[in-house]
């Protein structure tokens, strides 16, 4: 299941996070927390859904469908986290792969800054693993951008999360993992010419679809850095004026 936002443009968000997981061979369901009006170069606008609609669709597939792994993206404001935190009840023993989810590739801004307290506080301790950015994990731990990836991964592992990953997209290409004994480089090819937008909700979908089928969350890390860079690779470079988005289904290619 994912938890997350919806992204009109379709490149990243809960539409990503279904085809990541159809990239995975698992069944995706959901439950959109929030719109948005975005392409590939702006968000124009967000609109949050209601307390009761968003359990309500945790509530509906978890009765009758079951949860094996949940992936949580874009929350954008305190209430919205507050009604995550209270759905993540329903999922029992459920992995939980949270991406914290920022800032857009345009620049707008995906969390309010009022609610990065929430998130850290009621949603990173909760996680199996929480995948951010470089970017996102300074904005997470308050390091500065003197800090090294390893800096980075220790310190977000230190909030509560039993694994951090922090991807190395916007860095040297290198994922760090850390599990608070095992400290991992995941390498991987880099596709500086390729299309970026919705890698990292990719990434944190076939982690979360990984570990639904039972891949150890290393495992799991090293494959979500596989098919993203993959994805990013394929990109659809061609779509929209802006960072257009990747490409988990091989859409060009097949």
């Amino acid at each position: 299941m994912t938890i997350a936002t919806s992204d009109s443009g379709g490149g990243a968000g809960i539409q990503a996070d279904l085809k990541a997981f159809a990239r995975c061979g698992v069944h995706g369901t959901s439950a959109i927390v929030a719109l948005t009006a975005q392409n590939t170069h702006e968000v124009i606008s967000v609109e949050t859904l209601p307390r009761q609609f968003i359990l309500d669709q945790v509530r509906a597939v978890v009765m009758d469908m079951g949860v094996d792994a949940v992936k949580i993206g874009m929350l954008f404001d305190q209430p919205t986290i507050e009604a995550v935190d209270e759905a993540l009840e329903m999922v029992g023993d459920a992995p939980i792969v949270l991406d914290p989810v920022m800032v857009a590739e345009s620049g707008a801004v995906l969390l309010k800054p009022e609610a990065r307290r929430a998130l850290i506080e009621r949603i990173v301790p909760k996680a199996t693993v929480v995948t951010p950015n470089a970017a996102e994990a300074r904005e997470l731990t308050g390091l500065t951008e003197d800090a090294s990836s390893d800096e980075l991964v220790r310190a977000v592992h230190a909030l509560g999360p039993e694994v951090a990953v922090v991807t190395g997209g916007h860095l040297d290409g290198t994922d760090r993992y850390f599990d608070g004994a095992l400290l991992e480089e995941i390498e991987g090819p880099r596709h500086e010419h390729g299309a970026s937008h919705g890698s990292g909700c990719t990434h944190s979908s076939v982690l979360a679809a990984r570990l639904a089928l039972a891949d150890t969350p290393l495992e799991a890390a090293r494959t979500a850095r596989q098919v993203a860079a993959e994805a990013v690779a394929n990109g659809l470079r061609e779509i929209g004026s802006g960072a257009g988005p990747v490409d988990a289904l091989g859409i060009i290619n097949s």
